[in-house]
């Protein structure tokens, strides 16, 4: 990354530091005045009244009181009375892909709400492409009014030798990314066993990060708080945002970590774990808020990172320190804080116009000194493709061999069975339980009948099954899940993290059948059947994100969620659940093609409870 960043077509402070200083100075005119807004202060803390921000080539060059700078002739004046403004919104860990939409749909939906910036880290694209297809998501961001940075995959595949995915990354890939104008930092360590371990690749992986002078960031899921986080920390890991319980936050606050607490469409853990701030009298410079996974359907009814504050504000936090977080803090940790991160001179003139400062009510939104949103819609001209433009313009941006990936051929419903041993009429099974707006999952043993020597399903037990659809091997893994509350049908789903194969969940081996040959059908998707297809939602671009408008995506998902609750399940997002089952980073039990994985022991277990 360069030291400073371009503010637009007004290119960097570099190439207009003196034109800066002549209009700060009164020797030139600016070209805007924002008048008489509440300025939320986050150098200091604190709401300057009656402030008015004077602004110049997209960067802020004055904060003076009230009318102290006259408009010249081709200065344009904002009035922002009884408004608060604050610096634009900076989310530090976020999977654009999640949203099933490219980066244009992704920022057509949250800069509305007031974020202005995302540290993405695309391990869900680079699961299936590799570095060829994250080039692809960076270029179609790079001349969006969202700014974007790349935090570059470190776990490609998540967990080597317990699944496949469609790319590798290894040590000499990450070294050619981090040289990337767009990386900022090594995406989330996911594979913290082996940083405690002391794995080589993943320590040569850190290593070079640390030489490129950038950071790395972390993904601590364990719940320890002793030895193994100081181990985790003590490698140079310096973010994590895999705490859900306060102690897991509070410790790594401790410790000198960036915490980041999150609050996705499914993972909800800010309530809780803010109150290592709320409870304590720690101080918050390293407390960050993120999203990670956010459905289309929650940005456009809930909103993205002013949703995140809101959760955060309810639960006690001060609506300052919150705005903070996403803002100073951020920037901050990441290292752009000369450009971002704050209202003050010489920072970008990213901001957000806020009605009520508790309820983060968002008004408008300017991005490098231009309006472009007001009231949740888009105001400025030709920065992103018409919505009757969008689909044409996304498939431009992602050539066939991005939307052609699906390479399995349709299972049958034996491939679906689970054998029993021999000469059974009951075993006691592994069962994997979800829980609602949880990462993790925890282990039951369940009896379960046996038929004609495979296994049955039985009242709330479906069957879980991975298909390896990379055109690799075509293997699949198989077991038992709890807590979804299928009474009929099946769902299936190439959204599978993080190795993102084909994910089948239901209630008998016909309708399993029915739902990954649609899918398949779709060169990749989302899909809910019962005697027939109830809905569905076609993601071409790497089995992962639509060539839709976010509005029409938002409104596939809701249809979706109808026909999860149809079929019996009314989990809040379940489709998120259901997309980490495979995810073999992640306590307690998971599928993967290659089987049934105890990620406590990082063991392979039998689906039929065979020693």
């Amino acid at each position: 990354m360069t030291q400073y960043l371009e503010a637009g077509s007004h290119g960097s402070i570099g190439d207009t530091s003196s034109k800066l200083s002549a209009v700060a100075r009164g020797a030139a005119e600016p070209d805007l005045i924002i008048r008489g807004g509440r300025l939320v202060n986050v150098h200091t803390a604190e709401i300057m009244p009656d402030t008015d921000l004077v602004i110049a080539n997209g960067r802020i060059v004055r904060m003076t009181d009230a009318d102290e700078v006259p408009a010249g002739d081709r200065t344009t004046e904002i009035h922002a009375e009884g408004q608060y403004l604050a610096p634009g919104f900076l989310d530090t860990h976020v999977h654009y892909e999640s949203s099933m939409v490219t980066a244009t749909g992704f920022c057509r939906g949250v800069v509305p709400t007031g974020t202005t910036g995302a540290f993405m880290d695309p391990h869900e694209i680079g699961n299936v492409l590799g570095l060829e297809g994250i080039r692809l998501l960076l270029d179609e961001a790079a001349n969006l009014p969202l700014k974007t940075f790349c935090t570059i995959p470190s776990c490609v595949p998540a967990a080597p030798g317990f699944e496949d995915a469609g790319a590798l990354i290894d040590p000499d890939d990450v070294r050619e990314a981090l040289e990337w104008d767009d990386v900022i930092a090594l995406g989330e360590m996911m594979n913290y066993p082996g940083v405690v371990a002391g794995d080589e690749a993943v320590h040569e992986k850190l290593s070079a990060t640390y030489d490129a002078g950038l950071k790395a960031t972390g993904h601590f899921a364990s719940r320890e708080t002793g030895a193994s986080l100081d181990a985790f920390i003590a490698a140079g890991i310096s973010s994590c945002h895999e705490s859900i319980r306060r102690e897991e936050a509070l410790a790594r606050l401790r410790r000198g970590m960036w915490t980041m607490l999150r609050q996705g469409s499914a993972w909800k853990d800010v309530p809780e774990t803010v109150k290592a701030v709320t409870e304590t009298d720690v101080d918050t410079r390293h407390l960050l808020f993120v999203t990670d996974d956010t459905h289309p359907d929650t940005i456009t009814e809930r909103g993205h990172l002013d949703r995140v504050l809101r959760v955060a504000i309810s639960n006690g936090l001060d609506p300052v320190t919150a705005i903070q977080a996403v803002t100073l803090n951020a920037a901050e940790y990441y290292g752009v804080a000369g450009d971002l991160g704050a209202l003050s001179p010489g920072k970008i003139a990213d901001i957000v116009f806020l009605d009520d400062l508790a309820s983060v009510a968002v008004s408008r939104v300017m991005v490098d000194g231009e309006m472009v949103a007001e009231d949740g819609e888009w105001v400025a001209d030709d920065v992103l493709p018409d919505e009757n433009e969008h689909t044409a313009a996304v498939k431009e941006a992602y050539p066939e061999w991005a939307r052609k990936t699906i390479e399995i051929e349709p299972p049958g419903p034996a491939d679906f069975e689970i054998p029993a041993p021999t000469d059974v009429e009951e075993v006691t099974a592994p069962v994997i339980r979800v829980h609602e707006n949880q990462v993790t999952t925890s282990e039951e043993s369940m009896t379960l009948q046996v038929d004609r020597g495979t296994i049955s399903y039985s009242e709330d037990v479906s069957k879980g099954a991975v298909l390896e659809r990379h055109g690799g091997d075509g293997s699949m893994g198989k077991g038992f899940v709890t807590g979804f509350g299928f009474d009929r049908g099946a769902v299936a789903s190439t959204v599978a993290h993080d190795s993102h194969n084909l994910l089948v969940v239901g209630t008998d081996d016909e309708a399993m059948v029915r739902a990954a040959e649609r899918t398949i059908d779709l060169d990749g998707g989302m899909v809910a059947v019962d005697d027939e297809v109830l809905a569905e939602v076609p993601l071409p671009i790497a089995g992962l994100m639509s060539d839709l408008p976010l509005s029409e995506v938002s409104e596939r998902v809701r249809r979706l969620e109808d026909a999860w609750r149809e079929l019996g399940c009314d989990l809040e997002s379940p489709f998120m659940t259901m997309s980490l089952l495979p995810l073999a980073v992640l306590p307690d039990l998971r599928i993967t093609n290659r089987g049934l994985v105890d990620t406590t022991q990082f063991e392979f277990i039998d689906p039929a409870g065979a020693d």
